[in-house]
């Protein structure tokens, strides 16, 4: 039977576990990992077993957004119900990483995507799907998780050029390495699951019909995710992954699918745009004024290089409505959280109004 130790728990951990669980509540609690989000439980590893977790009465009461609840890769504290396969998460461990987008549509709302993992896997295919654009959203979002983004380009076999597309994914991804793989002949699966071996864990994001789940497959050697085929006029596919599954692979490592996504809004404001735009920065450091708006001003560096080609006109657009959104967003959350405020001291004000008054 698999331990914990299995799905990647370790010194760090056994430190954050010692320093966190109270010690009245350690006999009662032992350290899980999610494996499987269900609508209102989750399907939890442990030292003794896969057990089904529901969320104490504390734990929702205190918990207030999204991010409070457990997600795919969290490290739990769990207690048994006696006599069955189930447990009672009463914790969560400080994550170490944290990657999430807004939901789509108009609703300012955060979406876990995947936590506590090394890697977050960039899939694109070598078809119509290679999209810079979203690329480079991919990157932003996974230098602000605090994971380590790598590119993966998939479906090789199908491509006759793909030097083209990595030639056009290195002119954006300065410094992030770059695997070029085939689920179906198996060309730099070995590579990538050398890279994601002694229970390092990584998050797969990309669209439908990019080959997730069948990389998913090919990285764990059996078919633990369903396949479906993509339309041959444009190359999109439909969302064969539904949820998020947290998978070992038999090097050790762990994997996180999740669904395919269409839209990738950007959740949080952070200095993560400097570094997925680290040309861009750089020439606008050397414009002649340090609030040069770059849009007419004398000796702005970023025209120079726009007029002469070394920055495409369509990089630095990306660049300027990628700044906007985050910032928009940004003001969005402050609202957010400024009304979560003042609807918990709402419940609590009406929690207290409702004990009873104790006479003297």
């Amino acid at each position: 039977m698999k331990t914990i130790k299995h799905y990647g728990w370790n010194d760090s951990w056994e430190t954050k576990w010692n320093e966190q669980i109270l010690s009245e509540k350690r006999g009662k609690m032992i350290a899980g990992r999610v494996l499987l989000e269900h609508k209102h439980m989750y399907r939890v590893v442990t030292d003794q077993g896969e057990w089904l977790g529901t969320l104490s009465g504390n734990f929702k009461h205190n918990a207030q957004q999204r991010r409070d609840y457990p997600a795919v890769g969290d490290w739990v504290g769990i207690e048994q119900m006696p006599g069955e396969e189930k447990g009672i998460i009463h914790s969560i461990l400080p994550r170490n990483s944290l990657f999430s987008r807004k939901v789509a549509g108009e609703t300012t709302v955060e979406q876990i995507v995947a936590v506590n993992v090394d890697y977050v896997l960039l899939v694109m295919s070598l078809n119509l799907d290679f999209n810079l654009r979203r690329l480079e959203r991919y990157m932003i979002a996974a230098w602000d998780s605090g994971a380590n983004p790598v590119i993966v380009l998939t479906k090789t076999d199908l491509c006759n050029d793909p030097e083209t597309y990595i030639e056009q994914a290195e002119a954006v991804a300065f410094g992030v390495p770059i695997y070029v793989v085939s689920s179906v002949t198996g060309e730099g699966i070995t590579d990538l699951q050398d890279l994601l071996k002694d229970g390092k864990t990584a998050a797969l994001l990309g669209s439908s019909g990019v080959g997730k789940s069948s990389l998913t497959n090919a990285l764990c050697g059996e078919d633990v995710m369903n396949v479906q085929n993509i339309r041959e006029d444009d190359d999109k596919g439909r969302h064969t992954t539904t949820h998020r599954e947290l998978f070992h692979m038999p090097g050790g490592g762990l994997l996180i699918d999740t669904p395919g996504m269409r839209e990738f809004q950007l959740w949080d404001n952070s200095e993560s745009l400097d570094a997925g735009f680290k040309d861009v920065e750089q020439i606008a450091e050397t414009c002649r004024f340090n609030d040069c708006q770059h849009n007419g001003q004398p000796g702005c560096a970023i025209e120079e290089a726009l007029n002469n080609g070394s920055l495409s006109r369509e990089r630095y657009a990306s660049y300027e409505k990628l700044k906007k959104e985050l910032a928009f967003m940004e003001r969005k959350a402050d609202l957010a959280a400024q009304k979560a405020e003042r609807s918990k001291w709402k419940q609590i004000t009406k929690d207290s109004r409702k004990r009873p008054i104790k006479k003297r």
